[in-house]
């Protein structure tokens, strides 16, 4: 969790949240990030949003996650581009559990510039459980299910 306030996003084709949004991590852009048109390349977001999901849900489950027994996979991410995103920016990425199910959830991330509250991009990911031996799906263990569940049903949001 973080201090930092965000103000509202200026942009009234943002769609509002669809999940609390409980967590936040701020992000540093990389020279390699940046493309020949200066803005954060588009392919940079799935990176930093990956090491935002990594960093929450190490958070609600409260312990290191250990990647060579991945709890789940990603099946799907969709991504909506709303305003372009510059070096130099103070960006964050604000992520939240939209729904929980016996073998999957749902996360919303946005990335954001902290002193605007612009919204750049808005993507959403599945993720379903993984049995590493049999390599199809598995259901949620209770830790998990509780852990998204909680976070899921969170009132205190970053926005």
């Amino acid at each position: 969790m973080s201090d930092i306030v965000i103000p509202t996003c200026p942009n009234p084709k943002v769609p509002a949240p669809k999940a609390p949004l409980v967590h936040l991590t701020s992000v540093q852009l990389r020279f390699n990030d940046i493309d020949m048109l200066g803005h954060l390349n588009n392919g940079a977001y799935l990176e930093l949003f990956d090491l935002a999901k990594t960093e929450f849900l190490t958070s609600i489950i409260g312990h290191p996650l250990d990647w060579r027994d991945a709890v789940a996979v990603i099946v799907n991410i969709n991504c909506s581009f709303f305003a372009q995103a510059f070096y130099g920016e103070p960006l964050a990425v604000l992520t939240g559990v939209q729904s929980v199910s016996t073998h999957s959830f749902i996360l919303e991330q946005r990335m954001v510039n902290t002193a605007t509250g612009a919204v750049n991009c808005i993507a959403t990911t599945v993720m379903v459980a993984f049995d590493h031996a049999s390599a199809t799906s598995a259901e949620l263990t209770p830790e998990w299910r509780e852990a998204l569940t909680r976070a899921s049903r969170s009132t205190s949001t970053l926005v």
